[in-house]
This record gives C-alpha cells, sequence and structure tokens, in this order.
C-alpha cells in the first residue's frame, strides 16, 4: 500500500521535462537558408511577458549598416526567447543574448508577414568587436558551429580554430557563398 501511494505521489508531483537540442549548422548552409543577413548595431533591447506571464522574451531593434541579403529597411525588430523583467529571469538555452551598443551580423528568418527571428537560435548571431591592436573590425564566430567534414564535435573552450576574421574577409566569404548559390 506504501509503495501505490508514494507512486501516487510522485505522478501528482511530476513535472512534464523540456530540453533544448542545438544541432551544428554550417556556414553555407547558414547563408543559403537565411533569406536576410545584416550587419548592424542593437538600438533597443526590451524584455516583455508572454504566454500568460509564465515567460520572458526579449524584444531587439537593430539599426542595419548594410544589407549581404535581402532588406528590411532602417530599423528591424525582432524576438529572441528568454529575457530578463525586474526580478524575474526566463533562460532559454541557446539564446543569443543582446545589450544595447552590441555590433553584431544576423542570419533572419522572417519570410511573408512573420517577425524575423535569429536562425539557429545563437548560431544565426556573429558578434563584431574593434582589435585593440589594428583598429580592424573582427566577426567573432558562434561557440556552436557546424562542419561538413565531421559528424560530430565536441565544443573546446578556448578553441583555436574559432578565430576573430575581419570583417571584410567574413563578408567576402558570405558574398562568395551567395553567388555559388549555397553550396
Amino acid at each position: 500500500m506504501r509503495r501505490f501511494v508514494a507512486f501516487f505521489v510522485f505522478a501528482l508531483l511530476s513535472a512534464p521535462v523540456r530540453a533544448t537540442v542545438l544541432v551544428p549548422i554550417e556556414f553555407r548552409e547558414l547563408v543559403a537558408v537565411s533569406p536576410i543577413i545584416l550587419h548592424g548595431h542593437v538600438v533597443d533591447v526590451r524584455s516583455d511577458w508572454i504566454d500568460g506571464r509564465r515567460a520572458i522574451e526579449t524584444i531587439v531593434t537593430v539599426e542595419p549598416a548594410e544589407y549581404f541579403k535581402g532588406d528590411l529597411g532602417d530599423r528591424v525588430t525582432f524576438k529572441v526567447p528568454g529575457g530578463e523583467l525586474g526580478r524575474y529571469r526566463t533562460i532559454f538555452v541557446g539564446a543569443p543574448v543582446f545589450a544595447q551598443g552590441d555590433e553584431v551580423v544576423l542570419f533572419l528568418d522572417g519570410t511573408g508577414a512573420a517577425q524575423p527571428h535569429v536562425v539557429g537560435l545563437s548560431q544565426g548571431v556573429f558578434r563584431v568587436v574593434p582589435d585593440r591592436r589594428s583598429g580592424l573590425s573582427l566577426v567573432i564566430p558562434p561557440a556552436v558551429m557546424g562542419r561538413t567534414d565531421v559528424d560530430a564535435e565536441p565544443v573546446v573552450r578556448g578553441d583555436i580554430a574559432r578565430k576573430p576574421v575581419p570583417l571584410d574577409t567574413f563578408r567576402q566569404a558570405i558574398r562568395q557563398v551567395i553567388a555559388e548559390g549555397g553550396r
């Protein structure tokens, strides 16, 4: 009888388990599946409740400096799962975090009437930072990025293969993939 009562109590108190699975996307595929690719600056970041105050999402507004593919106008607003509102915080593993003033290259999907969203969560956000020595703008690749030459790859902190590249080189790589049709 005790086992039955214990099982019944655990069954009533159990909660559904949810997980985020982030499948690495290769750079060529990222360029090919993204109808909008832009380089710009984050001008506004704000959070709002969703799902009846059960979760928080972040609304990000970017002023594009240039479009590599597509065009959404002078300001682009999109939503990212997770965020902070007062003393409440929703964490969505794999979702990018933005701050006002960030310089980024974004890979967005927003075809039709749907509001744009970042392709591949954090994989569709490349940070742009100035190099202190040369003054060049460097593009930092995301932590998880697929490669065509391996099936599975561990994420290694400080991986030297994840080197920053100059923005001009990154721009040329995007244009080359577009010209080749994503192959």
